[in-house]
């Protein structure tokens, strides 16, 4: 049984293996170790946001460039193996300042039990009537070597608290960059969820408002294919930066999967959202780009956004999902607007 098990489970991984091969020559991506991996995890649906990312890029006709897979490697892939291995350089590091606290501990107790046994055999030499300046004299060095080890004990401690917040500061800047896209600087997915799960729970035990913007750059492709991928990583900046700038400390701005940005409101009410989500989209609207290399006027920068508000008991998945059918509403509109999810034309049934 287990062989037959064995081999449909060869089967199925092939045939997942050959769908990736095959979606990878397709799109003209190069099939390096990495870029595999990720489309690997693309054939197999798994993760989820990667596979609506990735088709996200398709549907935009989005060339994956080395900028594209890197990206789709770090945010849904190469995050997870950096992690382990920092988790194991940390390990090590930890190992090693334990085990000098393990030495530390061990000799300030031989140390302990040296001066003891020295002071009582002061205490015994006093009672067989040695004489007491001798007596002072051995306890003055005694204590004299006691002093000496614990600063020098004092000092090694030292130097080993400063190990250990080097290594705290070592892990606090790669959960920082774990969360963090590395095109944008903006949150990434991993960052978006955790947000996401928390801003539900406050909401449904307030009882306040939530709301969610999704912002779509316009013509996206044609950065791109006229001006080359650097431009249009370049205008993503920009874009994300207008976003960031624009909302509240307490909201998340953060980057959803190609050129799509997502924004989380806690304690805003759709017309709030709505009002923020217009700001960003006027002053996108308003910027005029030059090219630094050749002083070239570059086209306006303008924006699709759908915006939606949370219904206790939704998901945050039926949130998004609405603000994505109100972006979609957005571009059938004529782009550069912003479409609220009262706006949305009512879903035809299907059978």
């Amino acid at each position: 049984m287990a062989d037959s098990f064995d081999e449909l489970d060869f089967e199925y991984v092939t045939g997942v293996a050959e769908k990736a091969m095959g979606a990878i020559t397709q799109q003209r991506v190069p099939p390096t170790p990495h870029n595999f991996h990720v489309w690997f995890k693309y054939a197999l649906g798994s993760p989820v946001e990667l596979k609506r990312t990735i088709d996200i890029l398709v549907a935009g006709k989005r060339k994956f460039d080395a900028a594209t897979n890197r990206d789709l490697y770090t945010t849904y892939v190469g995050a997870k193996g950096l992690d382990e291995a920092v988790a194991h350089q940390v390990s090590q590091q930890l190992h090693t300042v334990l085990a000098s606290a393990q030495d530390f501990l061990s000799t300030a107790i031989a140390d302990n039990r040296t001066q003891i046994e020295a002071i009582s055999n002061v205490a015994d030499r006093s009672e067989i009537g040695t004489d007491p300046r001798l007596l002072i004299e051995t306890l003055m060095n005694e204590l004299s070597k006691a002093a000496t080890r614990a600063t020098k004990l004092e000092a090694q401690f030292v130097e080993k608290s400063r190990e250990l917040d080097m290594i705290r500061e070592s892990l606090s800047k790669s959960e920082e960059r774990a969360r963090t896209d590395t095109l944008t600087g903006l949150p990434n997915r991993r960052a978006l969820e955790e947000f996401c799960q928390s801003a539900q729970a406050v909401a449904m035990e307030s009882g306040q408002p939530l709301s969610v913007f999704l912002i779509d750059i316009d013509h996206f492709k044609k950065f791109n294919d006229s001006f080359g991928h650097g431009v249009g990583d370049q205008v993503l900046r920009l874009v994300a930066k207008a976003l960031h700038e624009r909302v509240r400390d307490t909201d998340l701005a953060a980057r959803y999967g190609g050129e799509e940005l997502i924004a989380i409101l806690p304690g805003a009410d759709l017309s709030v959202c709505t009002m923020i989500a217009e700001r960003i989209r006027n002053a996108l609207a308003d910027c005029k780009i030059t090219r630094r290399s050749t002083g070239q006027e570059l086209p306006g920068i303008t924006v699709s956004i759908g915006v939606g508000q949370f219904l206790p008991g939704e998901t945050m998945e039926d949130l998004i999902d609405r603000c994505d059918r109100a972006l979609y509403q957005a571009k059938k509109r004529g782009r550069n607007c912003v479409v609220t999810e009262r706006e949305l034309e009512p879903e035809r049934a299907v059978g």
